[in-house]
């Protein structure tokens, strides 16, 4: 199972904010970027009024360059289970709903996915979001 849509976070203008707002948390195969989260630049439907309706736990978004590995499968599959990773943790949680998390994966990042795992929560730790 992948992320609720009210968890993901999309468009061009929320990972600006990320990558210009966000705090780094640095790891061996991630980087986790925090910043506060602003509803103006969330993606809107067609009739102008936000995609959310309902409160969400926080929005997150999971990168993963071609350098990580060649084939899109592959990609796909580690995406998809740094998301389903991820909402084990952070969908029950309501503390977090003003944070926008970006996870960026660094190459080589495929190798094994035990370590993977315990890196984001590692991470998740340092950036105060997990007990």
């Amino acid at each position: 199972m992948v992320l609720p849509a009210s968890m993901r976070l999309r468009g061009h203008r929320c990972f600006d904010h990320l990558h210009r707002r966000g705090k780094r948390y640095y790891g061996t195969w991630m980087v986790l970027r925090k910043a506060p989260s602003n509803a103006k630049l969330l993606r809107r439907d067609t009739h102008g009024l936000l995609t959310q309706t309902q409160p969400q736990s926080c929005r997150i978004a999971v990168v993963i360059s071609g350098k990580v590995h060649k084939r899109a499968v592959v990609r796909n599959r580690l995406r998809r289970l740094l998301h389903d990773h991820l909402r084990l943790r952070l969908e029950a949680r309501s503390t977090h709903s003003d944070v926008w998390l970006l996870f960026s994966l660094r190459p080589g990042a495929d190798a094994d996915e035990a370590n993977l795992l315990e890196e984001c929560d590692k991470l998740l730790e340092e950036a105060g979001l997990q007990p």
